[in-house]
């Protein structure tokens, strides 16, 4: 079951909390508060449905009804045509980082003050995402890694750099992502040969970076978009290297498959999801309950204990053992995508991208 949920992982799911309660707000103790949260449908929804509501209900007096959001970016449009009319079909919702930036630009989020999130202390800088002025747009929720991952009977050693996939010796022998969107080959390629992220701030960089990366083709056999069909040829050995989610793995090579996943020494892919507020919503103060109750360290390790998500908030806060944060995250410094570019240049690296990489 945990395995289905994360093949979800575009939907920004997660579930599964069974956390030390807050103190219950006298101002809240009245049974009519309530509060419309949005996540993925399905294995997420339920989860939520089951392990996280109750306990939060049971903690603050305040009951949730949740929303399952349609995925992609419907939700973002259903939320602004809402909004525009004075409505919110969810006061709070679990909102990837494109959809976080592109609400910012039509101020869909109401801020949130960092005054009534105690637990936010605990979180670290990158999962606070802010408007351009400063005001904090939305918290992170969820995040989850994307590594470099190899088949152990055919390569008896692990690899230690992303470099392994421009190789030679790996020719027809990778699995990438298909979409420019969701493979971060760019900030990989980027991190990995041209000294960071930051190489991606002109056309100009972004097009030596599309140069670069175009040498790794010879040595993909499949740019996948179903997961489950990468995750099999993996297995197998028939597609015996690639990328894919660390925490499926370690779940795999736990199963007995000769799977292993590495973090390279530029850093595993670190993606995230953040909990954001309905400028239309009227449950401000419920809503920044709820916020502070998901930063609990103790919630972020249940989480990563029982879904696999990484924790968004500083390890030494949270009570995970070596191993089973080495199940979910690492130490080293992350590769964080760029998600400006895919608000502000969307159709054009989609288009270079068909052009040079994959076409």
């Amino acid at each position: 079951m945990i395995i289905n949920s994360i093949k979800r992982r575009t939907l920004l799911g997660a579930g599964l909390a069974g956390a030390s309660m807050l103190a219950m707000p006298a101002v809240l103790r009245a049974q009519d508060k309530s509060l419309k949260v949005g996540v993925y449908g399905g294995y997420f929804k339920d989860s939520f449905d089951k392990n996280i509501f109750p306990e939060f209900t049971k903690a603050t007096g305040i009951a949730i009804e949740s929303v399952a959001e349609p995925t992609g970016e419907a939700w973002l449009v259903q939320l602004e045509q809402a909004a525009r009319a004075g409505q919110a079909p969810a006061d709070v919702s679990m909102m990837s980082q494109v959809a976080m930036l592109k609400g910012q630009a039509t101020d869909l989020w109401t801020p949130i003050d960092m005054a009534k999130i105690k637990n936010g202390s605990n979180l670290l800088d990158r999962f606070v995402n802010k408007y351009p002025d400063g005001r904090i747009a939305g918290i992170g929720a969820v995040s989850w890694y994307i590594t470099l991952v190899t088949n152990t009977d055919v390569y008896k050693e692990a690899p230690t750099s992303w470099q392994a996939f421009w190789d030679p010796a790996n020719a027809d022998k990778l699995g990438l992502l298909a979409l420019v969107s969701n493979s971060f080959l760019l900030e990989v390629t980027a991190k990995t040969f041209m000294g960071g992220t930051n190489a991606l701030d002109t056309e100009e960089g972004i097009l030596k970076t599309f140069e670069k990366l175009a040498d790794v083709k010879p040595n993909v056999r499949l740019w996948y978009r179903d997961e489950a069909q990468f995750e099999q040829a993996l297995k197998s050995g028939e597609i015996p290297m690639g990328q894919y989610y660390h925490d499926v793995t370690g779940l795999a090579a736990a199963d007995g498959h000769p799977v292993r996943s590495t973090f390279p020494k530029e850093g595993g892919i670190q993606d995230s999801g953040c909990w954001a507020l309905s400028r239309a919503s009227q449950k401000v103060e419920e809503a920044h309950i709820f916020i502070d109750y998901m930063c609990q360290p103790a919630v972020q390790a249940t989480l990563s204990r029982k879904v696999g998500t990484s924790p968004t908030v500083k390890r030494e806060s949270t009570d995970l053992t070596d191993k089973e944060f080495a199940a979910v995250s690492s130490d080293i410094e992350p590769i964080v995508p760029r998600y400006d570019l895919y608000q502000t240049k969307s159709d054009w690296l989609n288009q270079k991208w068909t052009e040079l990489i994959v076409g």
